[in-house]
């Protein structure tokens, strides 16, 4: 089985929600491309969750529209979006089989739109071999692992042939080593059924390594948006710098079009951005250490071995955050020593006003 590969435009128009004087979703708008797979991102209160279940059709939006293909959705319920929803704690009925798990959507429909039992038995045979556990449909949800449940929970949603797919942090009851097996298996399943689909998650790894597309959302807003690349490379704020991976931050200033760190002679291009107080960010795999006097002058603080690098915490005059810089764990790796002199080189960085 190849997938039914029949996803929908989803178009999210100034769509806004308020809890009293807080505003979860501050005027969004976002176009998602049919078949296409986005992330949703963005730390606890963000809106993230409060999007994807306005888009489903669980919480009313106070403003704004949400289209499927050219089908104003806004005032339709759940059922009549026919939406597929999978939560993060499987939900799946323990007192009914896994076939009767996947097969209760398209049983529970109006008996004019019911299909027949062999139509459904077909259905149910073929999204099991499509979620890889063929054979599985007699035994019960407390028969099978976390895993193979939220396969499952998937093939349920993907039953009633959704116009969208919407997954809630759907790996988030897993432990490490099943999510990154799950994902890679959700993303091939992905690229079999063409379902537009659109997924929460807080967990970086997990969007920039599933997703076609990120949503950063902070406070309500979008931050940014764009493929998992454009996210991590080419941040379009501060707040998506930090967000995303892991940075270290140098105070300054700018002045025309140079930025100079607190407490430093050195001086590096910023051009565009404007004059006056500035961070500079980057990733502690960018800085490169070498001779003192070679860039900026730096001490070593601290030494933080892991599995195939080592972190530095190098100290900076006129900073009051140490820098953490990454070399890569070889057998040849020369390691400065606790309170060294070093010259620090940083090929790759951004500055953005403060």
């Amino acid at each position: 089985m190849t997938g039914r590969g029949h996803g929908v435009d989803l178009r999210i128009e100034g769509v806004g929600k308020r809890y009293g004087s807080t505003a979860a979703l501050d005027s969004v708008d976002l176009h998602i491309a049919a078949g296409e797979l986005v992330a949703l991102l963005g730390p606890s209160g963000s809106g993230k969750t409060t999007l994807l279940r306005v888009i489903a059709g669980l919480l009313p939006a106070d403003a704004g529209r949400v289209l499927f293909g050219d089908t104003d959705a806004t005032r339709l319920s759940l059922r009549e979006r026919n939406v597929g929803f999978v939560f993060q704690q499987y939900a799946l009925f323990r007192h009914m089989t896994v076939a009767e798990n996947i097969a209760f959507g398209l049983r529970s429909r109006p008996r004019a739109r019911r299909p027949d039992r062999a139509t459904i038995r077909r259905r149910v045979d073929e999204l099991l071999a499509l979620i890889q556990l063929p054979g599985h449909g007699d035994r019960y949800p407390e028969q099978l692992s976390g895993g193979q449940k939220q396969r499952v929970a998937l093939a349920r949603a993907l039953a009633i042939d959704p116009t969208v797919l919407l997954l809630d942090e759907p790996f988030g009851a897993l432990d490490a080593k099943v999510r990154v097996e799950l994902r890679r298996w959700l993303r091939r399943l992905h690229d079999q059924t063409g379902q537009t689909t659109v997924f929460v998650t807080h967990d970086q790894d997990e969007a920039l390594e599933l997703a076609d597309r990120v949503v950063v959302l902070r406070d309500g807003r979008i931050e940014q948006v764009g493929t998992p690349r454009e996210i991590y490379d080419a941040p379009a704020s501060a707040y998506v710098f930090d967000f995303i991976g892991r940075a270290s931050v140098i105070e300054g200033m700018v002045a025309a079009g140079r930025f100079s760190p607190h407490g430093q002679a050195f001086g590096f291009d910023a051009a565009g951005v404007a004059d006056g107080p500035a961070r500079m960010y980057l990733r502690p795999h960018d800085a490169q250490t070498g001779a003192a006097g070679e860039g900026l002058e730096a001490r070593v603080s601290a030494v933080h071995p892991h599995a195939g690098r080592i972190t530095l915490e190098l100290a900076l005059a006129g900073q009051e955050r140490a820098l953490e810089v990454d070399l890569v764990a070889t057998p040849g790796t020369q390691v400065p020593a606790l309170g060294a002199v070093t010259g620090l080189q940083l090929p790759r960085y951004r500055v953005y006003p403060r």
